[in-house]
Protein backbone atom coordinates (compact mmCIF):
# COMPACT_ATOMS: atom_id res chain seq x y z
CA UNK A 1 0.00 0.00 0.00
CA UNK A 2 1.45 3.37 -1.05
CA UNK A 3 1.90 5.92 1.72
CA UNK A 4 -0.04 9.19 1.30
CA UNK A 5 1.95 12.11 -0.09
CA UNK A 6 3.04 14.91 2.18
CA UNK A 7 3.02 18.63 1.37
CA UNK A 8 6.25 18.22 -0.62
CA UNK A 9 4.64 15.58 -2.82
CA UNK A 10 6.74 12.77 -1.31
CA UNK A 11 5.18 9.48 -0.20
CA UNK A 12 6.50 9.62 3.36
CA UNK A 13 5.38 11.14 6.64
CA UNK A 14 7.02 14.55 7.20
CA UNK A 15 9.01 13.24 10.18
CA UNK A 16 10.60 10.59 7.93
CA UNK A 17 11.35 13.11 5.15
CA UNK A 18 14.73 14.82 5.28
CA UNK A 19 14.82 18.21 3.56
CA UNK A 20 17.85 20.41 2.99
CA UNK A 21 16.72 24.04 3.13
CA UNK A 22 18.93 26.44 1.18
CA UNK A 23 19.15 29.45 3.50
CA UNK A 24 20.50 32.69 2.05
CA UNK A 25 19.60 34.76 5.11
CA UNK A 26 16.68 36.51 3.44
CA UNK A 27 13.03 36.41 4.37
CA UNK A 28 12.03 33.93 1.64
CA UNK A 29 14.42 31.11 2.47
CA UNK A 30 13.99 31.72 6.21
CA UNK A 31 10.22 31.29 5.90
CA UNK A 32 10.69 28.08 3.89
CA UNK A 33 12.93 26.55 6.57
CA UNK A 34 10.61 27.61 9.39
CA UNK A 35 7.47 26.36 7.59
CA UNK A 36 8.99 22.96 6.92
CA UNK A 37 10.14 22.67 10.52
CA UNK A 38 6.65 23.57 11.77
CA UNK A 39 5.15 20.89 9.51
CA UNK A 40 7.38 18.29 11.17
CA UNK A 41 10.00 17.65 8.47
CA UNK A 42 13.57 16.65 9.28
CA UNK A 43 15.14 19.95 8.15
CA UNK A 44 18.83 20.70 7.68
CA UNK A 45 19.76 24.31 6.89
CA UNK A 46 22.67 25.01 4.54
CA UNK A 47 24.13 28.41 3.65
CA UNK A 48 26.74 28.92 0.96
CA UNK A 49 29.35 31.63 1.41
CA UNK A 50 29.90 32.61 -2.20
CA UNK A 51 32.19 35.64 -2.20
CA UNK A 52 34.41 37.79 -0.01
CA UNK A 53 31.90 39.30 2.34
CA UNK A 54 34.07 42.12 3.65
CA UNK A 55 32.40 44.79 1.55
CA UNK A 56 28.92 43.36 2.03
CA UNK A 57 28.67 42.90 5.80
CA UNK A 58 26.54 46.00 6.26
CA UNK A 59 25.11 46.21 2.77
CA UNK A 60 21.36 45.78 2.52
CA UNK A 61 20.19 43.76 -0.43
CA UNK A 62 23.18 41.42 -0.69
CA UNK A 63 23.06 37.67 -0.22
CA UNK A 64 25.29 34.74 0.68
CA UNK A 65 27.78 36.85 2.63
CA UNK A 66 28.35 38.72 5.90
CA UNK A 67 25.18 39.79 7.65
CA UNK A 68 23.08 37.37 5.65
CA UNK A 69 25.08 34.38 6.88
CA UNK A 70 24.64 35.65 10.42
CA UNK A 71 20.88 36.00 9.86
CA UNK A 72 20.59 32.48 8.44
CA UNK A 73 22.47 31.04 11.40
CA UNK A 74 20.25 32.96 13.82
CA UNK A 75 17.03 31.72 12.18
CA UNK A 76 18.26 28.11 12.18
CA UNK A 77 19.08 28.34 15.88
CA UNK A 78 15.70 29.91 16.64
CA UNK A 79 13.67 27.22 14.86
CA UNK A 80 15.88 24.42 16.16
CA UNK A 81 17.49 22.90 13.08
CA UNK A 82 21.12 22.02 12.36
CA UNK A 83 22.83 24.61 10.14
CA UNK A 84 25.99 24.47 8.06
CA UNK A 85 27.89 27.24 6.31
CA UNK A 86 29.94 26.00 3.37
CA UNK A 87 32.74 27.99 1.78
CA UNK A 88 32.11 27.92 -1.98
CA UNK A 89 34.04 31.10 -2.80
CA UNK A 90 36.52 29.44 -5.18
CA UNK A 91 33.80 27.50 -6.97
CA UNK A 92 31.64 30.63 -7.27
CA UNK A 93 34.53 32.69 -8.60
CA UNK A 94 35.42 30.12 -11.26
CA UNK A 95 31.88 29.16 -12.34
CA UNK A 96 30.12 32.51 -12.06
CA UNK A 97 32.30 35.60 -11.58
CA UNK A 98 35.01 34.72 -14.11
CA UNK A 99 32.43 33.74 -16.73
CA UNK A 100 30.52 36.95 -16.05
CA UNK A 101 33.65 39.04 -16.71
CA UNK A 102 34.61 37.11 -19.84
CA UNK A 103 31.09 37.43 -21.25
CA UNK A 104 31.01 41.20 -20.70
CA UNK A 105 34.41 41.62 -22.35
CA UNK A 106 33.07 39.66 -25.34
CA UNK A 107 30.35 42.28 -25.83
CA UNK A 108 27.57 40.29 -24.17
CA UNK A 109 25.21 41.09 -21.29
CA UNK A 110 25.36 37.97 -19.09
CA UNK A 111 23.01 36.88 -16.30
CA UNK A 112 25.19 35.49 -13.49
CA UNK A 113 22.14 34.48 -11.43
CA UNK A 114 21.28 31.87 -14.08
CA UNK A 115 24.79 30.43 -13.99
CA UNK A 116 24.86 30.48 -10.18
CA UNK A 117 21.57 28.59 -9.97
CA UNK A 118 22.63 26.10 -12.63
CA UNK A 119 26.03 25.28 -11.16
CA UNK A 120 26.80 26.24 -7.58
CA UNK A 121 23.32 26.32 -6.05
CA UNK A 122 21.55 23.46 -7.81
CA UNK A 123 24.35 21.26 -9.08
CA UNK A 124 26.72 21.40 -6.11
CA UNK A 125 24.10 21.91 -3.41
CA UNK A 126 21.98 19.07 -4.75
CA UNK A 127 25.02 16.83 -4.58
CA UNK A 128 25.43 17.78 -0.94
CA UNK A 129 21.72 17.14 -0.29
CA UNK A 130 22.10 13.62 -1.65
CA UNK A 131 25.18 13.04 0.51
CA UNK A 132 23.07 14.02 3.53
CA UNK A 133 20.38 11.51 2.52
CA UNK A 134 17.84 14.22 1.76
CA UNK A 135 14.59 13.51 -0.04
CA UNK A 136 14.36 17.08 -1.30
CA UNK A 137 16.15 20.42 -1.54
CA UNK A 138 13.85 23.34 -0.73
CA UNK A 139 14.50 26.94 -1.78
CA UNK A 140 12.74 30.28 -1.43
CA UNK A 141 12.32 30.89 -5.16
CA UNK A 142 8.98 32.12 -6.44
CA UNK A 143 8.30 29.38 -8.96
CA UNK A 144 6.10 26.27 -8.98
CA UNK A 145 7.27 22.67 -9.23
CA UNK A 146 4.62 20.09 -10.06
CA UNK A 147 4.59 16.39 -10.90
CA UNK A 148 3.91 15.55 -14.54
CA UNK A 149 2.12 12.56 -16.05
CA UNK A 150 5.48 10.93 -16.83
CA UNK A 151 6.48 10.92 -13.15
CA UNK A 152 9.02 13.72 -13.49
CA UNK A 153 8.48 17.24 -12.19
CA UNK A 154 7.80 20.30 -14.31
CA UNK A 155 8.64 23.95 -13.73
CA UNK A 156 5.86 26.54 -13.90
CA UNK A 157 5.51 30.30 -13.46
CA UNK A 158 4.72 31.47 -9.93
CA UNK A 159 1.20 32.43 -8.90
CA UNK A 160 2.41 36.00 -8.31
CA UNK A 161 3.56 37.12 -11.77
CA UNK A 162 5.33 40.15 -10.29
CA UNK A 163 7.59 37.85 -8.24
CA UNK A 164 7.95 35.01 -10.74
CA UNK A 165 11.58 33.80 -10.95
CA UNK A 166 11.17 31.15 -13.63
CA UNK A 167 13.26 33.23 -16.05
CA UNK A 168 16.31 32.66 -13.86
CA UNK A 169 15.70 28.93 -13.43
CA UNK A 170 15.25 27.81 -17.04
CA UNK A 171 18.67 26.09 -17.03
CA UNK A 172 17.64 23.75 -14.21
CA UNK A 173 17.99 20.16 -15.42
CA UNK A 174 15.31 17.50 -15.16
CA UNK A 175 17.40 15.61 -12.60
CA UNK A 176 17.65 18.73 -10.47
CA UNK A 177 13.94 19.55 -10.80
CA UNK A 178 12.97 16.11 -9.58
CA UNK A 179 14.65 16.80 -6.23
CA UNK A 180 13.83 20.50 -5.89
CA UNK A 181 10.84 21.92 -4.03
CA UNK A 182 9.58 25.54 -4.04
CA UNK A 183 7.13 26.05 -1.15
CA UNK A 184 6.52 29.76 -1.92
CA UNK A 185 5.45 29.37 -5.54
CA UNK A 186 1.74 29.61 -4.81
CA UNK A 187 1.80 32.75 -2.61
CA UNK A 188 2.89 36.38 -2.96
CA UNK A 189 5.56 38.37 -1.14
CA UNK A 190 3.11 40.05 1.23
CA UNK A 191 1.94 36.62 2.39
CA UNK A 192 5.55 35.53 2.85
CA UNK A 193 6.29 38.53 5.08
CA UNK A 194 3.10 37.85 7.04
CA UNK A 195 4.22 34.25 7.51
CA UNK A 196 7.60 35.44 8.75
CA UNK A 197 5.86 37.46 11.45
CA UNK A 198 3.48 34.58 12.26
CA UNK A 199 6.44 32.20 12.58
CA UNK A 200 8.10 34.61 14.99
CA UNK A 201 11.18 35.25 12.86
CA UNK A 202 11.40 38.84 14.05
CA UNK A 203 11.33 42.20 12.31
CA UNK A 204 14.94 41.82 11.23
CA UNK A 205 13.82 39.01 8.91
CA UNK A 206 10.16 39.82 8.22
CA UNK A 207 10.95 43.31 6.92
CA UNK A 208 14.37 42.58 5.42
CA UNK A 209 14.81 44.26 1.99
CA UNK A 210 14.84 42.11 -1.12
CA UNK A 211 18.15 41.37 -2.82
CA UNK A 212 19.11 44.04 -5.33
CA UNK A 213 21.35 43.88 -8.40
CA UNK A 214 24.01 41.20 -8.67
CA UNK A 215 25.29 40.05 -5.28
CA UNK A 216 29.01 40.50 -6.05
CA UNK A 217 28.63 43.86 -7.85
CA UNK A 218 28.40 46.67 -5.27
CA UNK A 219 26.16 49.55 -6.38
CA UNK A 220 25.65 48.03 -9.81
CA UNK A 221 29.09 49.11 -11.07
CA UNK A 222 29.80 46.19 -13.38
CA UNK A 223 32.72 47.85 -15.15
CA UNK A 224 34.60 48.41 -11.87
CA UNK A 225 34.32 44.72 -10.97
CA UNK A 226 35.42 43.54 -14.40
CA UNK A 227 38.40 45.89 -14.54
CA UNK A 228 39.50 44.63 -11.14
CA UNK A 229 39.20 41.01 -12.29
CA UNK A 230 40.76 41.61 -15.71
CA UNK A 231 43.21 44.52 -15.39
CA UNK A 232 43.93 46.17 -18.71
CA UNK A 233 41.33 44.12 -20.57
CA UNK A 234 39.18 47.14 -21.47
CA UNK A 235 40.19 48.47 -24.91
CA UNK A 236 39.30 52.00 -26.04
CA UNK A 237 37.76 52.30 -29.48
CA UNK A 238 35.31 54.07 -31.73
CA UNK A 239 31.61 54.80 -31.40
CA UNK A 240 30.22 54.19 -34.87
CA UNK A 241 26.81 54.97 -36.32
CA UNK A 242 24.96 52.18 -38.05
CA UNK A 243 25.44 54.05 -41.34
CA UNK A 244 29.23 53.94 -40.95
CA UNK A 245 29.98 57.39 -39.50
CA UNK A 246 32.48 57.58 -36.65
CA UNK A 247 30.83 59.71 -33.96
CA UNK A 248 33.27 59.50 -31.07
CA UNK A 249 35.40 57.28 -28.89
CA UNK A 250 34.87 55.15 -25.79
CA UNK A 251 37.01 53.60 -23.02
CA UNK A 252 35.79 50.02 -23.36
CA UNK A 253 32.75 48.10 -24.61
CA UNK A 254 32.21 46.72 -21.11
CA UNK A 255 30.82 50.13 -20.11
CA UNK A 256 27.86 49.78 -22.49
CA UNK A 257 24.82 47.55 -22.94
CA UNK A 258 22.51 47.00 -25.91
CA UNK A 259 19.58 49.40 -25.72
CA UNK A 260 21.48 52.01 -23.71
CA UNK A 261 20.68 55.64 -24.56
CA UNK A 262 22.18 57.77 -21.81
CA UNK A 263 25.86 58.10 -21.04
CA UNK A 264 27.12 57.71 -24.61
CA UNK A 265 29.12 60.93 -24.48
CA UNK A 266 27.72 62.06 -27.85
CA UNK A 267 26.03 65.26 -28.95
CA UNK A 268 23.66 64.51 -31.83
CA UNK A 269 20.39 66.04 -33.03
CA UNK A 270 18.59 62.67 -32.84
CA UNK A 271 18.53 60.22 -29.91
CA UNK A 272 20.88 57.29 -30.42
CA UNK A 273 20.89 53.85 -28.81
CA UNK A 274 23.54 51.18 -28.43
CA UNK A 275 22.76 48.54 -31.06
CA UNK A 276 25.79 46.27 -30.88
CA UNK A 277 29.04 45.83 -28.97
CA UNK A 278 31.79 44.64 -31.30
CA UNK A 279 34.41 43.43 -28.83
CA UNK A 280 36.80 42.14 -31.52
CA UNK A 281 37.07 45.57 -33.12
CA UNK A 282 36.44 47.51 -29.89
CA UNK A 283 33.50 49.29 -31.51
CA UNK A 284 30.24 50.50 -30.00
CA UNK A 285 27.64 50.65 -32.78
CA UNK A 286 24.76 53.08 -32.28
CA UNK A 287 21.67 54.06 -34.24
CA UNK A 288 17.97 54.93 -34.09
CA UNK A 289 15.64 53.19 -31.67
CA UNK A 290 13.79 51.31 -34.40
CA UNK A 291 17.03 49.50 -35.28
CA UNK A 292 16.74 47.71 -31.91
CA UNK A 293 13.69 45.76 -33.10
CA UNK A 294 14.20 42.03 -33.56
CA UNK A 295 11.86 39.33 -34.89
CA UNK A 296 14.22 36.33 -34.87
CA UNK A 297 16.33 35.05 -31.99
CA UNK A 298 18.92 32.29 -32.27
CA UNK A 299 20.02 30.31 -29.25
CA UNK A 300 23.00 28.37 -27.94
CA UNK A 301 23.46 26.20 -24.85
CA UNK A 302 19.79 25.21 -24.89
CA UNK A 303 18.32 23.44 -21.87
CA UNK A 304 15.17 21.57 -22.89
CA UNK A 305 12.55 20.39 -20.39
CA UNK A 306 9.70 19.55 -22.74
CA UNK A 307 8.50 16.01 -23.49
CA UNK A 308 8.79 16.44 -27.25
CA UNK A 309 12.41 15.80 -28.32
CA UNK A 310 13.86 18.78 -30.15
CA UNK A 311 14.80 16.47 -33.01
CA UNK A 312 11.08 15.82 -33.46
CA UNK A 313 10.06 19.44 -33.97
CA UNK A 314 7.68 19.59 -36.94
CA UNK A 315 8.83 21.59 -39.99
CA UNK A 316 6.33 24.33 -39.17
CA UNK A 317 7.76 24.61 -35.66
CA UNK A 318 6.14 24.62 -32.22
CA UNK A 319 3.86 27.39 -30.91
CA UNK A 320 5.35 28.70 -27.67
CA UNK A 321 5.79 31.90 -25.67
CA UNK A 322 9.15 33.42 -24.80
CA UNK A 323 10.76 36.02 -22.57
CA UNK A 324 13.94 37.74 -23.73
CA UNK A 325 14.22 39.90 -20.60
CA UNK A 326 13.36 39.06 -17.01
CA UNK A 327 11.20 42.19 -16.71
CA UNK A 328 9.01 41.41 -19.73
CA UNK A 329 5.97 39.12 -19.85
CA UNK A 330 6.00 36.07 -22.13
CA UNK A 331 5.22 36.87 -25.79
CA UNK A 332 3.83 34.54 -28.43
CA UNK A 333 6.46 32.97 -30.67
CA UNK A 334 7.36 29.86 -32.66
CA UNK A 335 10.28 27.54 -31.98
CA UNK A 336 11.90 26.12 -35.13
CA UNK A 337 14.94 24.17 -36.22
CA UNK A 338 16.81 24.80 -39.46
CA UNK A 339 20.17 23.84 -40.93
CA UNK A 340 22.03 26.20 -38.59
CA UNK A 341 20.31 25.25 -35.35
CA UNK A 342 17.41 26.40 -33.17
CA UNK A 343 15.69 29.71 -33.56
CA UNK A 344 12.69 31.56 -32.19
CA UNK A 345 10.44 33.59 -34.45
CA UNK A 346 8.63 36.29 -32.48
CA UNK A 347 5.04 37.20 -33.28
CA UNK A 348 5.82 40.90 -32.71
CA UNK A 349 8.98 42.99 -32.59
CA UNK A 350 11.09 42.83 -29.43
CA UNK A 351 13.39 45.73 -28.64
CA UNK A 352 16.91 45.49 -27.26
CA UNK A 353 17.50 41.75 -27.56
CA UNK A 354 21.00 41.37 -26.12
CA UNK A 355 23.53 38.59 -26.75
CA UNK A 356 24.33 36.79 -23.51
CA UNK A 357 20.85 37.29 -22.11
CA UNK A 358 18.42 34.38 -21.80
CA UNK A 359 15.50 33.52 -24.04
CA UNK A 360 13.18 31.43 -21.87
CA UNK A 361 10.58 29.26 -23.58
CA UNK A 362 7.11 28.64 -22.11
CA UNK A 363 4.25 26.44 -23.25
CA UNK A 364 2.04 29.53 -23.56
CA UNK A 365 1.82 33.16 -22.47
CA UNK A 366 -0.75 32.60 -19.75
CA UNK A 367 -0.39 32.74 -15.95
CA UNK A 368 1.21 29.67 -14.45
CA UNK A 369 2.64 28.59 -17.81
CA UNK A 370 5.07 25.69 -17.90
CA UNK A 371 8.74 26.33 -18.60
CA UNK A 372 9.86 24.25 -21.58
CA UNK A 373 13.47 25.39 -21.44
CA UNK A 374 15.60 28.18 -22.79
CA UNK A 375 19.01 29.17 -24.02
CA UNK A 376 21.54 31.97 -24.36
CA UNK A 377 20.81 34.55 -27.04
CA UNK A 378 23.29 34.70 -29.92
CA UNK A 379 24.06 38.14 -31.35
CA UNK A 380 21.14 39.01 -33.66
CA UNK A 381 21.62 40.29 -37.19
CA UNK A 382 21.90 44.08 -37.35
CA UNK A 383 20.20 45.97 -40.16
CA UNK A 384 19.38 49.56 -41.01
CA UNK A 385 15.65 50.24 -40.47
CA UNK A 386 13.73 49.89 -43.76
CA UNK A 387 12.65 53.51 -43.76
CA UNK A 388 16.27 54.56 -44.26
CA UNK A 389 18.68 53.74 -47.14
CA UNK A 390 20.45 50.45 -46.60
CA UNK A 391 22.69 49.90 -49.60
CA UNK A 392 26.34 49.60 -48.64
CA UNK A 393 25.67 51.11 -45.22
CA UNK A 394 24.58 48.42 -42.78
CA UNK A 395 27.22 47.00 -40.45
CA UNK A 396 27.00 43.23 -40.29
Amino acid sequence: MTAPRNSLDIAKPPAATRVVAAMSGGVDSSVVAALLKREGYDVVGVTLQLYDHGAAVHRAGACCAGQDIHDARRVAEQIGIPHYVLDYENRFRDAVIERFAESYLAGETPIPCVECNRTVKFQDLLGLARELGADALATGHYVVGRELANGHRGLFRAADASRDQSYFLYATTQEQLDLLRFPLGSIDKAQTRALAAELGLGLGIADKPDSQDICFVPNGRYADVIERLKPGAARPGEIVHLDGRVLGRHEGVLRFTVGQRKGLGLSTPEPLYVLRLDADEARVIVGPREALNVREVRLRDLNWLGEMPLDSLPPEGLDVAVRVRSTRPPREARLLRDETGLKVELATDEEGVSPGQACVIYADAGPGARVLGGGTIIRPELRMPQARPTADLALS
